[in-house]
């Protein structure tokens, strides 16, 4: 730290017109701060923005890719089966029988016992059974085979992990409370079935074969009959013509009635939540564009903060941070790629259809909110205020032609969708790819701020400097001058 002292002589206070002296060079330094910190509000803010469009830009998928046409089934009784209608489902009544569901394998052991009356535990040996030889014992599952080797040290854990760990398909475990082994296919089925062969009688003294008394139920594939026609499965689901039926009960050879329609409810919400979503994008991207001027407002300096409360600092940051993007060229083109692609037609079935042919319309220029001109307005929708009382187009067309409704929103989705990916895709010297906008301009701009900055202060140091050279040399001449006043004054004397 350098320590200047100054006025000693003149009686000046010299700091005070130093600083005065450079004030204009300081001020000069602030607005490349204050610019900086603009540029960094701007970006923080596109880069938020940025988020949003790519988020509802991919949101289109479903929309373009996808049909919105949806079906919804009821079953008679909802206890033996739930029934998910794709989009192609048949619309009508079918019936159902639901004959078997699907098992797995099941060996149910024989309770063990030692010698004596105590209990068997898992770190019982088989030798503890009365099994004293050695031998493999194959179990081929759905997912392969493994040969398992047993002897008299052979724990009843060693040989539940032996099988647990070999994924072949096969499950074991030992209940110790009901003094049994349990082994069991991992699926349902009977591709998933299993086999356990030895070579001895190790098998027998676990109490897995039937002639020991174990209890050995077979898989079984799942059966049922719709519309006449025989089904089977492994797993309970299936699926048929558009259909996805999971059985959970046997119907004991009674029909069951499906009845399948369109979900125009169902496309109707679809819809709705696309328009709001536009709506909620479009809003925000035109209240920063239409935002009140904040001419005359610069972000603060630290001394100018000082002098200030905080509740009027953040008043004052957020009406610049709120006009940041006003009338911005590039917010402009991203609203007219999307308004656009609204207010665009769909040729179905040899005739033209927008939005508005379904009700979906803005309020017009005059009867819209200053940020909500380009919201839309779906006619009949219950939770809008301003369009409730209208003649609900969008379900009457949905109850009477579901297919063309699907076509036009799937291709007013494809229009929107291409428009925004020719805002978003391709990476430039300014811009990055999926970037709306010119991230690497003004990443640039804001280092090139700092080194101005850097520069200027050390140009301002140095103007500084000067200054307290200069007064200082006045300070030497004036102590000089004041020495030769004193010594002539004494030789006066």
């Amino acid at each position: 730290m350098t320590i200047r002292i100054t006025g000693m002589n003149s009686g000046l206070d010299t700091d005070a017109i130093i600083t005065e002296l450079v004030s204009a060079y300081k001020a000069k330094g602030d607005k490349y701060v204050k610019s900086q910190t603009k540029l960094s509000w701007t970006q923080d803010l596109w880069k938020s923005l940025n988020t949003k469009i790519f988020n509802f830009y991919k949101s289109l998928d479903k929309l373009r890719l996808g049909s919105s046409v949806k079906k919804k089934t009821t079953v008679s009784d909802p206890t033996k089966a739930t029934i998910t209608a794709g989009s192609g489902a048949v619309s009508g009544t079918q019936t159902l029988t639901v004959n078997k569901l699907a098992t797995g394998k099941y060996v149910t052991g024989e309770v063990l016992k030692k010698g004596s009356e105590e209990k068997i535990t898992s770190n019982d040996t088989l030798a503890s059974l009365g099994y004293t030889g050695s031998e493999t014992i194959k179990i081929e599952g759905s997912e392969g085979s493994v040969d398992i080797a047993v002897d008299g040290t052979t724990t009843i854990s060693d040989f539940v992990k032996k099988i647990n760990d070999a994924g072949v398909g096969v499950k074991a475990s030992f209940d110790a409370g009901n003094q049994r082994l349990f082994i069991s296919s991992a699926k349902t089925g009977k591709e998933n079935s299993f086999t356990m062969t030895g070579t001895g009688d190790a098998l027998d003294k676990l109490g897995l074969t039937e002639a020991s008394g174990a209890v050995v139920k077979d898989a079984m594939d799942a059966e049922i009959e719709l519309n006449g026609a025989t089904y089977t499965s492994s797993n309970n689901t299936f699926n048929v013509n558009g259909l996805t039926i999971q059985a959970t009960a046997k119907t004991d050879g009674k029909e069951l009635s499906i009845t399948t329609d369109t979900d125009t409810q169902g496309m109707y919400d679809n819809i709705k939540e696309f328009i709001s979503s536009y709506n909620d994008l479009i809003n925000e991207l035109s209240s920063y564009y239409n935002a009140d001027s904040a001419k005359g407002y610069e972000p603060l300096t630290a001394d100018e903060k000082d002098a200030m409360s905080e509740s009027d600092i953040a008043e004052w940051e957020k009406k610049i941070k709120g006009s940041l993007l006003r009338r911005d060229s590039t917010l402009s083109g991203i609203m007219s790629a999307m308004t656009t692609a609204m207010s665009s037609t769909v040729t179905v079935n040899g005739k033209s259809f927008g939005l508005a042919n379904l009700g979906i319309k803005s309020l017009g220029y005059f009867a819209s909110s200053k940020n909500e001109k380009n919201a839309l307005h779906i006619d009949g929708d219950e939770d809008d205020s301003f369009s409730s009382e209208n003649e609900d187009k969008l379900m009457a067309m949905l109850n009477s032609d579901p297919e063309a409704v699907n076509e036009i929103i799937k291709g007013i989705a494809s229009k929107l969708y291409s428009n925004l990916d020719e805002k978003l895709k391709g990476s430039t010297t300014l811009k990055s790819a999926y970037t709306v906008y010119n991230d690497k301009e003004m990443a640039k701009s804001y280092s090139d701020y700092t080194t101005k900055i850097k520069e200027w202060n050390e140009k301002v140091a140095k103007i500084e400097d000067s200054y307290y050279k200069k007064f200082s040399a006045m300070e030497v001449a004036l102590g000089k001058l004041q020495s030769q006043m004193s010594a002539f004054t004494g030789m006066l004397g």
